[in-house]
């Protein structure tokens, strides 16, 4: 029985779902459970299930971009800019996801820096005395500081149920310890884990990763 808490029928019917679906394909039952639990984690579940589903749908589409893992400072548009469409890094699988849906992150955390710069780690890991809005929203720091900030800041366990889709994810990753992030995606590995849409050099993927680097963040965020 998945590690989750049900109004009783509702629990009964997933049981079921969950039966049934074990050498099956997991897609609809982890959209299920995003619709129907609250989380272990102690938060009830306020983030609409409708927007998490379609964060994670907007993100698999992601998978199917030929991009280039490419870096570089680019001077872009203000509202609503993007690097060149052909190239991205792993903020922008989580920018470009949110933007699908309307939500244009790049405004919202220039705009949060703006008025709160000092919560943000520009200044002390980039050496920045003011804000930049052609570069902040694709750090991964400046992302979890500004998710922390205004959505739901979960734990980081090894428990697979406690991982939804739609959900953020970020990491120190081995060796270099460097940040990275990626989507809680609405598909699981045979074994339960949830799969994680990310970019780590090759494009958009959808993997098995969730718990294979050193998590840092775990994110929910929906604009009010």
């Amino acid at each position: 029985m998945l590690n989750v808490i049900y109004p009783r029928k509702i629990a009964r019917f997933a049981h079921a779902l969950t039966i049934q679906c074990q050498r099956h394909t997991w897609t609809t039952v982890s959209l299920f459970i995003a619709a129907f639990t609250y989380s272990q984690n102690g938060h009830s579940e306020s983030y609409s299930n409708n927007f998490a589903a379609n964060l994670a749908k907007a993100a698999a589409e992601r998978t199917q971009q030929r991009i280039i893992y490419d870096g570089r400072y680019f001077a872009i548009d203000y509202p609503n800019g993007d690097v060149p469409p052909n190239i991205g890094v792993c903020t922008d699988v989580v920018i470009r996801s949110y933007r699908a849906l309307g939500i244009d992150l790049q405004q919202l955390v220039h705009e949060d820096m703006q008025a709160n710069f000092q919560h943000y780690p520009a200044k002390r890991i980039w050496g920045q005395n003011k804000p930049d809005s052609n570069i902040d929203h694709r750090r991964v720091p400046n992302l979890e500081t500004f998710f922390a900030r205004h959505g739901q800041r979960l734990k980081t366990t090894m428990k697979p149920t406690d991982y939804l889709p739609g959900d953020i994810v970020s990491w120190r990753l081995p060796g270099s310890n460097l940040p990275h992030i990626g989507i809680i995606s609405a598909n699981t590995s045979d074994d339960g884990t949830p799969l994680v849409i990310h970019n780590i050099g090759e494009g958009p993927k959808l993997e098995n990763v969730l718990f294979a680097y050193s998590l840092a963040g775990h994110f929910r965020f929906q604009p009010q």
